[in-house]
C-alpha cells in the first residue's frame, strides 16, 4: 500500500508539473518547510508536493488531477490561522499566494473583486486608493489573505459597525473538489434566486472547495476618526460606556476594546516603544474609536460622551488622542497583547463570544471559575466588547512548570470555561474557527441536528471527503 501511494504521488507530481509548469509545483524541502508549520511553531505537518497555481484555471487543473489520483487537498493562504486548520497532514498542499490580482474595482457599486491571494493590507490600500474603505482589520492583516479570511469568516476590531467577513462578501468564485469552477462573482446586494450558496464556503475552512476570488463590499471613507483611552473599574462599566458611546455618536463606534491592567503591563514590559497613555491603578482600560463623515463636531461629540460617562461614574478617567501618533500608540497596545502574552509564557487561550449583554457576567464568572479550577492562575481577558468576543486567556501560576501545568490543568480549565460559555448562549469559537484544534469538542457541543446538517452539506459537495480532511468535521 505504501509503495502504491508513493507511485501515485510520483505520477501526480509529474502530471501537475505538466499542467501548471515548473513554477506551479515544488517538491523542494526548503521551499515547502515554511508551509508545513503554523506561525507560532505549535504544529508541524507534511505534504508530498506544494502546488502554486497562478489562476483559477490552474487551481481547477490541480483539483481535477488530485481527484483522479485520489489525493486529499489542503488549501492555504497566509497560514496565519490559530486552530491548526491550514497545516497539511500529508495532503497535497495548494497555496493561493500567487493568485494575487485585482480583477475589478467598481466604485459606483461600492465593490471590488480580488483574488484569494491578495493580502488584507493590500486590499485596504486598494480601497483607499479608490476613495473607499474596506473595513476588515485584524492583527495578522500583513500576512492574512482574502481566501483564508473568507474561509475562516474572519472578525477583527470593526465587527460592531461593519460585521464579520461574511457580511463583507457579495460574491465568490470557488473550485469544487472535482475541479469544476463555480463563478458566483455577481456583486449583488439583492438576489433572491434560491439558496445563497456563497455562505456555504464562508467559514467552511476549505472543507467544501477552494475560494479563488471574491467580490467585496466597499464603504465611504470616514472624514475623521476620534480615538480615546478610558479607565473603568469593571467590565460592567465598560458595557455601560459602550451604550453611552453608541447613543451619543449615532452608531459611529467602529472600535471598542477592553484591555486589562495585567495585559497592559505585559505590553509595556515586552513591546518596545510603548507607554501607558493614562497611568493609574484601575483594573481596566477601554479603547474607543469613532469614525465620522464630517470633522465638524467630531471632537465635541467624543468630549461630550466621555464627560457624560465620567459624570455618571461609568468611567473613572479618560484621555482623547490628539494626533495620529497617539492613536497609533493605543492601537499598538491593544494589538500587541497577544504578542506580549506569548513573550510572558504559556497560556490557555479561549476565543469565545457571548451576547454583549452577558459580557460582564462572563468575564467575572469566568475569572472566578478559572481561579477555583486552577488556583493561582492569572487571567488576561481582552478584546471586542462591542461585539461580545472576548479573548479569555489563563496563564499558569508564577513559578510553576508551564508545560506541566498546561498538560495537567489545560483540559479541565478549558472545559469549565466552555461550559460557562454554553450556559450563556455563547460560542466556543468567535472568530478563529475550528480547524483540528476544536473539531472533537465541536462534535458534542453542537446539537445532533446541527451536526447532521453540517455532515450532509459536506457529503453533498465533497462526497469523497478529500477537502481539508479532519478539519471542522
Amino acid at each position: 500500500m505504501a509503495d502504491d501511494l508513493g507511485t501515485r504521488a510520483s505520477e501526480l507530481i509529474v502530471r501537475l508539473t505538466e499542467a501548471l509548469g515548473p513554477k506551479g509545483v515544488s517538491t523542494d524541502p526548503v521551499e515547502i518547510d515554511p508551509h508545513i508549520s503554523d506561525w507560532r511553531g505549535r504544529w508541524k505537518g507534511s505534504t508530498p508536493v506544494l502546488v502554486k497555481p497562478a489562476t483559477t484555471e490552474e487551481v481547477s487543473k490541480a483539483m481535477t488531477l488530485c481527484a483522479e489520483y485520489g489525493f486529499a487537498v489542503n488549501p492555504q493562504g497566509g497560514n496565519s490561522g490559530m486552530v491548526n486548520g491550514s497545516v497539511p497532514q500529508g495532503e497535497v498542499l495548494i497555496s493561493l499566494k500567487r493568485m494575487n490580482k485585482v480583477r475589478e474595482v467598481d466604485t459606483l457599486n461600492d465593490a471590488m473583486t480580488l483574488e484569494a491571494g491578495v493580502v488584507l493590507t493590500k486590499a485596504q490600500e486598494i480601497a483607499d486608493e479608490n476613495g473607499r474603505l474596506f473595513p476588515l482589520s485584524l492583527g495578522a492583516q500583513g500576512v492574512a489573505m482574502i481566501g483564508g479570511l473568507i474561509s475562516t469568516n474572519a472578525g477583527g476590531v470593526g465587527v460592531l459597525r461593519y460585521g464579520m467577513m461574511r457580511d463583507l462578501v457579495l460574491g465568490i468564485e470557488a473550485v469544487m473538489p472535482d475541479g469544476r469552477i463555480w463563478n458566483g462573482l455577481r456583486g449583488l446586494r439583492k438576489d433572491n434566486t434560491g439558496y445563497d450558496l456563497k455562505h456555504l464556503f464562508i467559514g467552511a475552512e476549505g472543507t467544501l472547495g477552494i475560494v479563488t476570488a471574491a467580490t467585496l463590499k466597499l464603504f465611504p471613507k470616514p472624514a475623521v476618526k476620534e480615538t480615546a483611552w478610558a479607565v473603568v473599574e469593571t467590565p460592567a462599566k465598560a458595557v455601560e460606556l459602550l451604550q453611552i458611546a453608541k447613543a451619543a455618536s449615532g452608531g459611529a463606534v467602529t472600535g471598542f476594546e477592553i484591555v486589562p491592567k495585567f495585559g497592559l503591563e505585559l505590553v509595556l514590559k515586552h513591546i518596545p516603544d510603548t507607554r501607558d497613555p493614562l497611568p493609574c491603578t484601575a483594573p481596566w482600560r477601554v479603547l474607543i474609536e469613532l469614525s465620522l463623515p464630517r470633522e465638524e463636531g467630531a471632537r465635541d461629540m467624543i468630549e461630550t460622551l466621555l464627560g457624560d460617562a465620567i459624570e455618571k461614574g461609568v468611567a473613572a478617567d479618560a484621555v482623547i488622542c490628539e494626533n495620529e501618533g497617539q492613536k497609533a500608540m493605543v492601537w499598538k497596545i491593544r494589538e500587541n497583547i497577544a504578542v506580549a502574552e506569548r513573550a510572558h509564557g504559556k497560556a490557555l487561550k479561549h476565543d469565545v463570544s457571548v451576547p454583549v449583554s452577558r459580557v460582564a457576567e462572563f468575564m467575572e464568572r469566568g475569572a472566578e471559575l478559572a481561579r477555583s479550577t486552577a488556583p493561582g492562575v492569572d487571567i488576561i481577558a481582552f478584546g471586542h466588547v462591542g461585539d461580545g468576543n472576548i479573548h479569555f486567556n489563563v496563564t499558569p501560576p508564577p513559578g510553576v512548570d508551564q508545560d506541566a501545568f498546561v498538560a495537567k490543568e489545560g483540559l479541565k480549565v478549558s472545559e469549565a470555561i466552555h461550559d460557562l460559555i454554553a450556559s450563556l448562549n455563547g460560542s466556543i469559537s468567535a472568530e478563529h474557527g475550528i480547524g483540528r484544534l476544536k473539531r472533537d469538542e465541536l462534535a458534542w457541543r453542537k446539537s445532533p441536528i446541527e451536526m447532521e446538517m453540517m455532515r450532509a452539506v459536506k457529503k453533498a459537495l465533497d462526497p469523497d471527503g478529500r477537502m481539508n480532511p479532519g478539519r471542522v468535521l
